[in-house]
């Protein structure tokens, strides 16, 4: 493992504990403990921890690569794959890991030397092998056609104690993770395209509704006065609601500050012809359906205020993909529906890049380029980008 792995795993861990520890804090109304002191102890729990981890990775990358500490590994198959996952391990020589051969089912294999190493007996010698040689784990490497054929093999380690692993990366995939989980006692071989953790999901939504109660509290007074703006200037109500698409497609009512006139989605259909917009989206600078103090609201973003709410009620973020109409899901290629994998959020990518100035293409690339990237990091560069563009007034 990467050192840089190690490194991230240790301040996910200090970092969730530190957010726990102060809801703990908040919830019981703890004040008898200083919030400066339990931060400095975070820091300085942090320090050890990665001091610790590094000694111990930069001992043990000595010691292997001096031939001490290693677990001798067998591995079954001949082919492309297998080959490429040897080379992988001779270059990584601190990794601990040294091949004492391969197996094959091809008997004409037998005793020939790869640059890899040299296959050693055939997949039906294998128990024999075993005991001959000192084996601490056996990795299968092999076609799909052979699941049926290595089945008994597979078990024999079993039977015998030694670590036995299956090369699973049978299909083409490019984006989706694999992981191994268990359910009720039954192994699934898990692909997941969205590459987010359930801790670091967690801490996203916790700052979330951290954020969101935050700026709702802030900006309270701003809402009264867009409330009474657009109830004084134009008939209807203040709020605009309409469903979207959330996580994975779910439905539910977005709301807005209403900065169109009321009969909106009736005139719509007289103005499509001048959309300007790329792909099933309908978007119109100058919209004639757009009220006087609904201009200024969404030249500021002012509009999207409301969507805090939506937050707090778990169907949105505050970073993440816009949340489009079902209409527009309806019209999406299969790979634009990837989106849909996780929270739709108030801002993102597409709109600190130009927004409507992208066309629909450049718009989809990008949220799916936030999903592939995405980390807590990131968030908080997007949210930062977000103020200069909405005091900038490039919305629409």
């Amino acid at each position: 493992m990467h050192f840089l792995h190690v490194l991230w795993t240790v301040l996910k861990t200090v970092v969730s504990a530190g957010f726990i520890l102060f809801a703990i804090l908040f919830a019981f109304k703890v004040q008898t403990i200083d919030r400066g002191f339990v931060i400095l102890f975070l820091f300085v729990n942090a320090f050890l921890l990665i001091a610790w981890r590094y000694n111990i990775y930069v001992f043990l990358h000595h010691i292997r690569r001096r031939g001490y500490n290693y677990r001798n590994v067998l591995v079954v198959g001949t082919g492309k794959r297998a080959k490429e996952f040897a080379n992988t391990i001779l270059k990584h020589k601190e990794w601990g890991l040294k091949i004492i051969g391969f197996v094959d089912a091809d008997p004409q294999l037998v005793a020939r030397e790869f640059k890899e190493g040299k296959v050693i007996g055939l997949l039906d010698e294998l128990p024999d092998i075993l005991t001959r040689f000192q084996v601490d784990e056996v990795i299968f490497i092999v076609p799909k056609k052979w699941l049926d054929r290595i089945e008994t093999a597979v078990l024999l380690c079993e039977q015998i104690g030694l670590k036995a692993k299956i090369a699973v990366d049978f299909y083409p995939h490019v984006i989706a993770k694999t992981t191994l989980e268990e359910f009720h006692g039954i192994p699934l071989l898990t692909f997941n395209p969205a590459p987010h953790t359930e801790i670091a999901t967690a801490i996203k939504r916790e700052i979330d509704i951290f954020l969101a109660l935050l700026l709702m509290i802030l900006i309270a007074p701003f809402f009264v006065l867009i409330a009474l703006a657009i109830k004084l200037t134009s008939p209807g109500p203040v709020f605009f609601k309409q469903e979207r698409c959330g996580l994975n497609g779910r439905r539910f009512n977005i709301l807005k500050f209403r900065t169109m006139v009321v009969n909106a989605e009736v005139l719509k259909s007289e103005i499509e012809k001048l959309n300007e917009m790329s792909g099933p989206v309908f978007k119109i600078k100058k919209d004639p359906r757009v009220t006087t103090v609904g201009r200024v609201l969404r030249k500021f973003s002012l509009d999207e205020i409301p969507q805090f709410i939506n937050v707090l009620k778990g169907d949105m973020s505050i970073v993440g993909p816009r949340p489009p109409l079902p209409s527009e899901v309806g019209k999406y290629d299969l790979w634009q529906r990837r989106r849909l994998s996780i929270r739709p959020g108030i801002t993102c990518l597409w709109q600190v890049n130009g927004r409507n100035g992208i066309n629909f293409e450049e718009w989809m690339r990008l949220d799916l380029e936030y999903i592939d990237r995405w980390n807590l990091s990131l968030d908080m560069k997007i949210m930062l980008k977000t103020i200069p563009a909405i005091l900038k007034g490039t919305g629409v």
